[in-house]
């Protein structure tokens, strides 16, 4: 099996997986009693805590685990709206969102607010000129992807924090699930901040939340303090202990990771530039990890299963998202429904290997010829 998508899921580092086990086996008790176990698991979970806070350079007090970017999306998104409500129900996103971001606008939307989204650029970067159109005094919340999951583009975070000083009920959510462990991460200038353990190689199950200090936002589960009153509930240890390993490893070995995605991503593009019926949606300044591309007039559904049936695992959209429908973000960015409805998305991890990407081109090759004959 060839598998080249990386950012639907990635498989647990070997050690953060050791740090899982070792922590569940030696740190029973519940982080909330108060005994000599209760103790050692509160220690624990803290010191998790304190180690996530350096990685992102943020305060320990503004992390919240979630168990994952769904859950943080949701959460931010729909508690900042309740928070705000009697200084507007004006919100501006993009339509580049991953669907958990979307879905919440939706269901906002369903409730009398009102969602605007912005225009992308060729380059599928956020156009600033048009957010500074749509801000008006009763906007409320600005809810930007820093890197979209389907193309790989970078957004200019800092500048739209920058431009959001001048709007003192205006909130400001970054979804970073698809920018830890791909780039550099700032909180600078961001209200709150989502991501999830197995986008970098931790387990499923556990993301946190990142909030700043100070904004007081609705509990998502009322009962008990916890390691923060905004989600009660028996803390998890053991998945809190083998995040801040994943994290530590995902920004600590970053410039290696990407020196090594860098060529393989370089290698993809000159391959895949000799078929005259592929079209890299991607801009050449998204992240490395990700290259989405399309083949004419071949729905990325069908050219995903032709992969598939040859053990080389991609994907249509998000994995989130739902079949049958073109993608979004690269309508957003080519205006173009056929190419929308043609895309499909390469993944790619420091663990992908050169010889992969031969054998990976031997099966495009092969399906290629097939399918658009």
């Amino acid at each position: 099996m060839i598998y080249l998508d990386y950012s639907a899921n990635t498989p647990v580092d070997e050690a953060v997986l050791q740090r899982f086990c070792e922590v569940e086996r030696n740190c029973p008790g519940n982080a909330n009693s108060r005994h000599a176990a209760g103790t050692a698991a509160k220690a624990a979970i803290d010191a998790a805590t304190q180690s996530i806070a350096r990685s992102l350079n943020v305060q320990p007090a503004e992390v919240i685990y979630t168990s994952g970017a769904s859950e943080a999306n949701n959460f931010a998104i729909k508690s900042i709206a309740r928070l705000e409500r009697r200084h507007g129900r004006h919100i501006i996103s993009t339509p580049l969102e991953h669907s958990s971001v979307s879905g919440s606008l939706t269901a906002l939307q369903e409730q009398g607010y009102e969602i605007d989204l912005v225009d992308i650029r060729q380059d599928g970067t956020v156009d600033l000129a048009h957010l500074k159109e749509l801000l008006r005094p009763d906007t409320i919340l600005v809810a930007v992807t820093a890197v979209d999951s389907e193309l790989g583009v970078v957004q200019p975070v800092a500048e739209i924090a920058e431009m959001l000083k001048a709007c003192p009920y205006c909130h400001f959510h970054v979804d970073a699930t698809q920018a830890v462990g791909k780039l550099p991460v700032s909180f600078a200038g961001i209200d709150t901040m989502s991501l999830t353990a197995h986008k970098f190689y931790g387990l499923n199950g556990i993301g946190v939340l990142v909030k700043r200090r100070g904004l007081a936002l609705e509990p998502l589960i009322h009962g008990g303090e916890s390691t923060t009153i905004y989600r009660s509930g028996t803390p998890t240890v053991a998945l809190a202990c083998s995040l801040a390993l994943a994290l530590e490893k995902a920004v600590s070995e970053l410039p290696a990771r990407v020196e090594h995605i860098r060529a393989l991503n370089a290698r993809l593009r000159t391959g895949l530039a000799q078929y005259p019926k592929v079209r890299i949606n991607s801009p050449d300044t998204a992240v490395p990890q990700i290259l989405n591309l399309s083949v004419q007039n071949v729905k990325g559904t069908v050219f995903q299963r032709e992969l598939d049936a040859k053990g080389v695992c991609v994907s249509v959209k998000s994995a989130c998202s739902s079949d049958g429908l073109p993608s979004r973000a690269v309508f957003a960015v080519s205006h173009d429904r056929r190419n929308a409805l043609s895309s499909w998305r390469i993944s790619l991890s420091h663990l992908t290997t050169e010889q992969e990407i031969t054998d990976f081109m031997q099966a495009f090759d092969a399906c290629y010829n097939a399918l658009t004959q």
